[in-house]
């Protein structure tokens, strides 16, 4: 179902932006504003809104009927043939729109092969449009406020469950198929997972999941569902076995940081003082370099989205804004602590809706 007024958001944008038309080709945006997505291939294929409000889309010709079906009969679908190539088409499409000439912003799922030879070939001028279609959802309704406190209601649950089911001798994979299926039961779809056991969890992203958790260790839990199309994201870090002075020292200056950062993201907050009262924390502990990442992130449809925790993002905290704050210290080799929760700026105030517990928890 097309969300018209998502699409009147994004106009307004443009129109603030003094810009033509957004091009997004297959990719969450384009799910978030029709609520249909098509197979992502080297055969181009856009939905183009203009700036009027008025929108159209090229593909070819093997989805045509689908995308028809989808933005109904009154909107234009182009279908070009693979044997005639596309670029005609899009000259075609282009020119009864009155966008030769035009600048269009283009999403970020497009080919940059595919934008470089439409410039090549018509007299048009792309930019980058991520921020713009950023911009259009990251202020959240009520109702996707109360979805997102329901995603991360079930994830603090199932923290509890996992608690209960993790032991020595797992293996990585086996706690996260474990989440997977405690997500379905109750009533959510999987979202992602990284379980990082061992010297695994100093890597920020670790891309792997076959280490055995042994009986002395640390395992990082990285893990977020999806509810009603909301999307949750928490980290806890938890100890196997027992914790040395060492990780302890460390696991309060993570934890320090994470409630001086939460602190501080308040409505009208300078998002650079936010990540700076965290930063401030580690720095002082003397492992400041070993905070390799941003603060945090925004959540909503996706699991990163716009704002972000970050020195460089130079904007202030609105309400209906909802993000994450996740310090953490990641010493390459030994061991990661990081402790993450997710915040929205509310009618109220600061809410944090994740309430797992953040104090150390040996297993």
């Amino acid at each position: 179902m097309v969300r018209k007024e998502y699409i009147n958001k994004l106009v307004d944008i443009l129109k603030k932006k003094k810009l033509d038309a957004m091009l997004i080709c297959p990719s969450e945006e384009m799910e978030f504003l029709i609520g249909h997505n098509t197979h992502l291939c080297e055969r181009f294929q856009a939905l183009i809104i203009k700036n009027t409000g008025e929108y159209f889309y090229v593909c070819n010709l093997l989805t045509a009927a689908e995308i028809q079906e989808v933005l109904g009969e009154s909107i234009k679908v182009y279908g070009w043939f693979d044997g005639d190539g596309y670029m005609d088409t899009v000259n075609k499409a282009f020119e009864e729109n009155g966008l030769i000439g035009k600048t269009i912003g283009v999403n970020s799922t497009e080919r940059a092969c595919l934008i470089l030879d439409i410039m090549e070939n018509l007299d048009v001028k792309f930019i980058n449009g991520k921020p713009m279609l950023e911009e259009m959802r990251i202020i959240k309704t009520n109702e996707e406020i109360e979805n997102l406190r329901k995603a991360s209601q079930i994830t603090d649950e199932t923290f509890l469950e996992i608690l209960k089911f993790v032991k020595p001798g797992m293996k990585e994979v086996d706690v996260a198929n474990f989440i997977d299926r405690t997500f379905i039961e109750k009533g959510a779809q999987p979202g992602f997972t990284l379980i990082c056991s061992g010297s695994n969890s100093a890597l920020p992203h670790y891309p792997g999941n076959q280490r055995v958790i042994e009986k002395k260790d640390i395992l990082l839990l990285d893990f977020g569902c999806v509810y009603n199309n909301m999307c949750s994201d928490m980290t806890r870090t938890i100890f196997i076995g027992g914790v040395t002075e060492e990780e302890r020292k460390m696991y309060e200056y993570v934890l320090e940081a994470n409630i001086a950062g939460e602190s501080k993201a308040v409505e009208g907050a300078y998002i650079p003082d936010i990540d700076k009262a965290a930063r401030d924390v580690v720095e002082k502990s003397g492992y400041g370099s070993t905070f390799i990442t941003r603060l945090g992130h925004g959540i909503g449809y996706s699991i990163h989205e716009a704002p972000y925790i970050k020195q460089s993002n130079k904007r202030k905290l609105e309400k209906g804004m909802a993000f994450s704050i996740e310090p953490g210290i990641y010493r390459v080799g030994e061991f990661g602590i990081r402790i993450e929760d997710l915040v929205v700026i509310t009618d109220n105030g600061r809410e944090v809706i994740n309430h797992a517990s953040k104090e150390i928890i040996v297993i």
